[in-house]
């Protein structure tokens, strides 16, 4: 005979891969049936019609239960959740609505990743800096605010739109990371010409609407500049920390000075800089110079902040961007990877001061 209950247990464990939760606690398992041959049969509700996530519970579902003596086979189905089944999951997920991932006392820690000029590797700096941090064992969530030139979901292998569940939105994951970009809301022969408020708006319902599950770090990539999306996060994540992205060149260090004098403008703490493209190593382990020296240590000697990181110019970085594979998974040994960890652990550790007041400041 089969332990029906350690297959129960081992089936309800598994864990839905989008809402990080086991199958027993949303309520998704139906039934479970098994039979003296040793065969099982589990239906699962599916939150909606069409689930992505169907084939890779399924297989999750055959493993648990076969790891359970005497199971000969394993056969699951999905019907559909009904409307009240899908209010109470998402009400007994998120009790609170709104910008529930900015609200005072969160653990959630915000940063957002800012430059004044485009073409400095920000979105590369941010989609790195996300798996690093998982990887470390944080639990991260990534917008993809650059509304304009939105590249995170590929950078991250997202092939996916967003579900929505009883009106909150699912942010696809990828490497552990979650993301939410305009990517999934956009043809790709279509441009986004919004004003201000239009932006305004798109960012409120990133933070207000997607089901973040409190994250340890949500990574904002920021547009390149100081306009209307600069001033939206700072109005409404008003304690987030700013990391600065900048080139080892003197043009672009004083560029990128920009986006750090907005935060001082509107009271926001800069953690640090980060210089990107830093050199470039050839067979013959030279370093070369390709984009100038000194940009990133000059910024961060004006600003009285660390320099957090150089990353050295590597083309698995813009081949893994291009085919969703960060460093982490393509060149997890190489320097440029390693300077994503040293990264990551000075974000972690750049831990924000409290503030109350401008005038006031508690270090």
């Amino acid at each position: 005979m089969i332990d029906e209950a350690a297959i129960e247990a081992q089936v309800g464990a598994v864990e839905e891969p989008e809402l990080g939760r086991p199958l027993s606690q949303l309520g998704m398992i139906r039934s479970i049936d098994t039979d003296r041959k040793g065969r099982v049969q589990v239906e699962v509700a599916a939150p909606v019609p069409g689930y992505a996530m169907a084939d890779l519970i399924a297989r999750g579902i055959e493993a648990a239960a076969s790891s359970v003596d005497g199971v000969a086979s394993v056969d699951v189905t999905f019907v559909d959740m009904s409307d009240d089944d899908r209010s109470r999951m998402m009400g007994e997920l998120r009790p609170e609505r709104g910008m529930t991932v900015v609200r005072p006392g969160t653990p959630t820690r915000v940063v957002t990743i800012s430059s004044g000029k485009g073409g400095v590797g920000k979105s590369s700096v941010t989609a790195n800096l996300a798996v690093s941090l998982t990887q470390q064992g944080h639990s991260v969530g990534v917008i993809d605010a650059d509304v304009w030139g939105f590249s995170i979901p590929k950078m991250l292998g997202v092939h996916r739109p967003p579900a929505v569940i009883d009106e909150t939105i699912i942010a696809p994951r990828a490497h552990g990371v979650k993301v939410i970009s305009m990517d999934y809301f956009v043809r790709p022969d279509q441009a986004v010409i919004w004003r201000g408020p239009m932006l305004h708006k798109a960012l409120e319902q990133f933070l207000s609407d997607v089901f973040w599950d409190d994250p340890d770090f949500l990574l904002i990539d920021m547009p390149p500049g100081t306009g209307d999306v600069a001033i939206s996060v700072s109005q409404f994540v008003p304690r987030s920390q700013v990391l600065v992205v900048t080139t080892p060149q003197p043009t672009a260090q004083r560029v990128a000075k920009r986006a750090a004098l907005m935060a001082e403008k509107v009271n926001q703490e800069v953690m640090g800089v980060v210089e990107n493209m830093s050199w470039f190593t050839g067979d013959d382990g030279t370093r070369y110079a390709l984009f100038g020296e000194g940009g990133g240590a000059a910024l961060a000697d004006e600003l009285a902040v660390p320099l957090l990181a150089r990353i050295p110019f590597l083309s698995a970085m813009r081949a893994g961007a291009d085919e969703g594979l960060p460093l982490a998974v393509v060149a997890p040994e190489s320097e440029a990877a390693q300077a994503f960890d040293e990264l990551s652990r000075g974000v972690v550790a750049a831990r924000p001061r409290i503030r109350t007041h401008p005038d006031l400041v508690i270090k």
